[in-house]
């Protein structure tokens, strides 16, 4: 109709005052209705507080299935299995079954860390290779591009270590079976190893992206948890750290966020270190 009418008309201001009227409700209305999240969607919707929960952790939920299919992964790797069983061989001779078969899983996570973020940063690198006694690596087949993602690779290991160790540590909350307590404690002992930060430790790699300020941040946070925990490792970390505070491969500007990942590793694995061990598992 506004077409056909001049503009100078009643009529056709009229219509054109209805005609906003009725944009602005039906923008009311769209802003007002639920959201359209499928079929799937409106049936966890109506399961009330619950499915709400439910929808609002499907990313966490997405998130953690693809970190587990990341995990099954690497197990098709025919030089990882064979490699990682021949490892589970001596572990098991040495400390029985359940301890190797722990200490493997461990290992094999921290590795898979690694592993997640070389395939984030599009760096290339073998599947993980265990070395029976002596642990695991990751070959790069390409030099990271920047200090700091090489920072984020080293520490990605740890970081995921961090995680299987605290998992170990809830599921001795849970049963109270004294192997899971024995994992837990080892898991933070071995993860923090890594930190220490000189040769081709994670440790060193993270060191690399913090300023000669930061490092001396570190090495203050490490001798304070040494004081609380006392635990040996601390002081070989404070050792690493020391040294690394007067070379000179410190970058002009520091990298915060691999700061406050190596802070929180430093932290939460030294609490770890501290888990009581039952007298029956000694």
């Amino acid at each position: 109709m506004l077409a056909l009418l001049p503009p100078s008309t009643v009529q056709y201001r009229s219509v054109r005052k209805r005609v906003e009227e009725l944009d602005r409700l039906e923008a009311e209305r769209a802003a007002q209705a639920p959201p359209k999240h499928g079929f799937w969607g409106r049936w966890i919707a109506r399961l009330g507080p619950v499915g709400v929960l439910v929808w609002k952790f499907k990313v966490i939920a997405l998130i953690v299935l693809g970190k587990a299919k990341l995990l099954l992964l690497g197990l098709t790797k025919l030089t990882t299995l064979l490699s990682m069983l021949a490892s589970l061989g001596i572990y098991w001779t040495l400390y029985g079954w359940k301890f190797g078969l722990g200490l493997v899983v461990l290992i094999y996570i921290h590795e898979m860390g690694h592993v997640s973020a070389l395939r984030r940063f599009g760096i290339p690198a073998s599947a993980p290779m265990f070395v029976p006694g002596f642990g695991a690596f990751v070959r790069l087949k390409a030099h990271a591009p920047t200090v700091g993602q090489d920072a984020r690779v080293g520490l990605a290991g740890p970081l995921w270590g961090l995680g299987a160790a605290c998992g170990t540590y809830a599921i001795y909350m849970l049963t109270g079976a004294p192997i899971w307590a024995v994992l837990a404690r080892f898991g933070g002992w071995i993860n923090l190893f890594n930190l220490i930060p000189v040769w081709q430790l994670d440790g060193s790699r993270g060191f690399a992206a913090l300023t000669r300020v930061h490092r001396g941040a570190i090495l203050a946070l490490v001798g304070l948890m040494w004081v609380l925990t006392r635990d040996g490792m601390l002081f070989l970390v404070a050792l690493g750290c020391g040294y690394r505070l007067f070379t000179n491969d410190y970058p002009p500007e520091s990298d915060t966020p691999v700061l406050g990942q190596f802070a929180m590793l430093v932290v939460l694995l030294a609490m770890l270190c501290m888990v009581g061990i039952p007298a029956t598992a000694r």
